[in-house]
């Protein structure tokens, strides 16, 4: 089996855990996605699923997050502590409603996807990305509301396949973006 990182030390082997420079390393060998991808989070009260997206935009390579409606902002401990402190380094703007969060990201050039099970609703994974994506996800129980998912250019679904009707917002969030910046890998920026 072909190895894709070769370690730079000589006190390590291919399965030592990376831990410093060699992981700072690591990561920048690797390919950044040529995705201009935001989130939008409307009325998402937990600050767990709030620190989760923040820290998914990190790892994403999400360069700012838009908070609207009654999502927990920063400065917040717990949310920040989940987030690994990346609140801090992540830029985040807060819209007071959802409709005009939407509006401005469209005014912006985003194609906008709603995370939410609408009888027009595709799989996640059975639509081709355009190059601007924002993702907006909704309340923990409530999902987006009409008036702003009415607003939104696309509906995106997660499949599910047990007894559970979704999961949760964060869970999907990050499935979602994973997908979508690895299924533009390859593809030029337009």
């Amino acid at each position: 089996m072909k190895t894709t990182h070769e370690p730079a030390s000589e006190s390590l082997t291919e399965r030592d855990q990376l831990r410093g420079t060699e992981l700072k390393r690591f990561w920048r060998a690797i390919d950044k996605p040529n995705v201009d991808l935001t989130f939008l989070l409307h009325s998402v009260q937990d600050p767990i699923n709030v620190g989760t997206a923040f820290r998914l935009a990190d790892a994403c390579g999400v360069r700012k997050i838009y908070l609207s409606g009654i999502t927990i902002q920063p400065p917040h401990s717990l949310l920040s502590k989940v987030a690994r402190y990346k609140d801090k380094s992540v830029q985040w703007r807060y819209f007071n409603n959802g409709e005009n969060a939407v509006e401005f990201l469209k005014r912006e050039g985003y194609t906008t996807f709603a995370l939410e099970i609408t009888g027009d609703a595709v799989a996640y994974d059975e639509i081709e990305y355009p190059p601007r994506v924002a993702i907006v996800v909704g309340h923990e129980e409530h999902g987006i509301p009409k008036r702003v998912l009415g607003l939104i250019d696309h509906a995106l679904y997660v499949p599910m396949y047990g007894k559970g009707a979704s999961l949760n917002v964060s869970q999907s969030l990050g499935i979602a973006s994973y997908h979508l910046i690895h299924s533009r890998k390859g593809q030029a920026e337009t």
